[in-house]
């Protein structure tokens, strides 16, 4: 008999949503983590943005859970009156080349229910954002930004009011097969038999799937790690809405965020490391990043670029590859009964918390895959 039917490893939003999910369907649940706190990598080191679905290929897992993460978080965020402004966000460019780009991405968001987006040229640019300089843009009325710790701890209070809870402080070592499900080896030796697991490790996933004796080489995929890093200008710009360059291979360029205070700040940019701890912000890649920023903010200085702060993204490729989507092995696709990992959950993984929450819940009780 089992000690635990549902143990989450990992309490960022992802792992966090699926517990909720979870208890909310009646399951005894418990989410553990290695930190002291919830939320505390990936989850709380990002932009903090409300993305309505514009750049991911049609169809793919991270178009249609960002497109009803969106709305479903937009609700949810009225319902429990958690901080929210929807403030727009322009995508910005210049030239031929540009305007091709925007258009390109203009047609993949319509055919993805991304919402509507605006056509702007220069000057209807400078009427919404005066210190914007660019030829060519679209307006995206339905992205926003969010209170993600607030987010967060309204799930954890979904969870602990539905009866689960949450362990701090704990760090799952090995993972092998039970006479119920699962036994799992914590730190200090201590075991615990579950019934069913979800990996939502984030930066983590792969070794913690490398640890399932179970598991198939094939289900352990190897992280990269890709650190971007903020910056604030002290001569800060007045900015109302996010501004965008053209998206990269690696990420969605260096663009202009502003907080629920009206603060601007610029990032991130992307950095392959090998450290998924390593936050370290360097002063001088300044320049660099006014390079990017100059390009839609001429006022920009690169001497009052000052550094604010570094998040690192669970990447399932590495530099020069094409973007990957969401990837989650289930027991059909893996053959283990009761077992969920998630990978590669980047961006727009905040957006698309809640109906990958709920995939989960679904997807841990499906049939395994026949031998």
């Amino acid at each position: 008999m089992s000690d635990l039917d549902v143990l989450v490893i990992g309490a960022g939003v992802v792992g966090l949503a699926a517990a909720r999910a979870l208890a909310l369907a009646g399951r005894e649940v418990v989410v553990v983590d290695r930190h002291g706190a919830f939320g505390t990598e990936t989850s709380s080191r990002n932009s903090e943005v409300v993305h309505a679905g514009i750049y991911y290929p049609p169809g793919s897992l991270k178009a249609r859970m960002c497109v009803a993460g969106r709305d479903a978080l937009y609700r949810y965020a009225a319902e429990r009156d958690i901080a929210l402004k929807r403030c727009g966000k322009i995508i910005v460019a210049n030239g031929d080349a540009g305007k091709s780009g925007l258009e390109a991405i203009a047609a993949r968001a319509k055919a993805s229910l991304a919402g509507p987006l605006d056509t702007l040229d220069r000057a209807a640019i400078a009427k919404l954002e005066p210190e914007v300089t660019a030829e060519f843009g679209l307006l995206s009325p339905l992205t926003g930004i969010i209170d993600s710790h607030a987010l967060m701890l309204s799930y954890l209070g979904d969870l602990e009011n539905a009866g689960g809870a949450f362990a701090r402080n704990t760090n799952v070592r090995a993972i092998d097969r039970g006479p119920d499900g699962f036994i799992v080896e914590m730190d200090a030796g201590a075991t615990l038999a579950v019934g069913h697991i979800v990996n939502a490790g984030g930066l983590r996933s792969d070794a913690i799937a490398r640890s399932i004796a179970p598991l198939g080489d094939a289900f352990k995929p190897t992280l990269r790690y890709a650190r971007g890093v903020y910056f604030k200008a002290l001569n800060a710009p007045r900015f109302r809405r996010l501004v965008y360059p053209l998206p990269t291979e690696a990420s969605l360029g260096t663009h202009a965020t502003i907080d629920l205070t009206g603060a601007v700040r610029f990032g991130p940019d992307v950095e392959w490391i090998t450290d998924p701890d390593d936050y370290h912000v360097d002063p001088h890649r300044a320049e660099q990043f006014a390079q990017g920023i100059a390009d839609y903010w001429p006022a920009v200085d690169p001497s009052l670029l000052v550094p604010d702060y570094a998040g690192i993204r669970p990447k399932l490729v590495g530099p020069g590859q094409p973007p990957a989507d969401f990837r989650i092995d289930g027991p059909a696709d893996h053959g283990i009964a009761g077992l969920v990992s998630l990978h590669g959950i980047e961006s727009p993984g905040l957006t698309a918390s809640l109906p990958l929450g709920d995939l989960v819940a679904r997807r841990i009780f499906e049939p395994p895959l026949a031998p």
